[in-house]
């Protein structure tokens, strides 16, 4: 049912809680893992802060990346990771298409919200224009 799944991830709690539901999905209907990390480009117009810099720097993105596959591995599962740049919602759906993902899984808030807030959010977009179903975990 569930062939491949994947996994946007962030720095957040909420993805970090997602990931148990993950490993379950994965676990129970045998499906392909791919793990997604979006940078979102700064906005030429803003000033970025530390933590901005933080969430865009390579190094950042590769420890995120590193203990994500690293969790799963110690479920004995195996996953593909794959880095990004673009506007979250729609590069995790672009993804989820170009890979042919049945399943998208993701917390229900992460780092980022759109510039019009909350209501926006990117978790909305993803439900909004995602190829295939979405799964949200609280």
């Amino acid at each position: 049912m569930f062939k491949t799944v994947l996994f946007p991830v962030d720095q957040s709690r909420e993805s970090r809680e997602a990931a148990d539901v993950v490993a379950n999905v994965v676990k129970t209907y045998g499906s392909r893992l791919v793990i997604l990390s979006v940078v979102e480009s700064l906005d030429e117009e803003k000033v970025p802060t530390a933590a901005d810099l933080e969430m865009t720097s390579p190094e950042a993105i590769a420890e995120l990346l590193k203990n994500a596959k690293a969790l799963f591995a110690e479920q004995g599962l195996d996953a593909q990771v794959m880095e990004r740049a673009g506007k979250p919602a729609f590069t995790i759906c672009d993804v989820a298409d170009e890979i042919g993902a049945n399943l998208i899984v993701m917390g229900c808030r992460g780092l980022g919200l759109t510039d019009e807030g909350a209501a926006d959010s990117v978790t909305n977009r993803v439900i909004n224009l995602s190829p295939c179903p979405v799964l949200i975990v609280p």
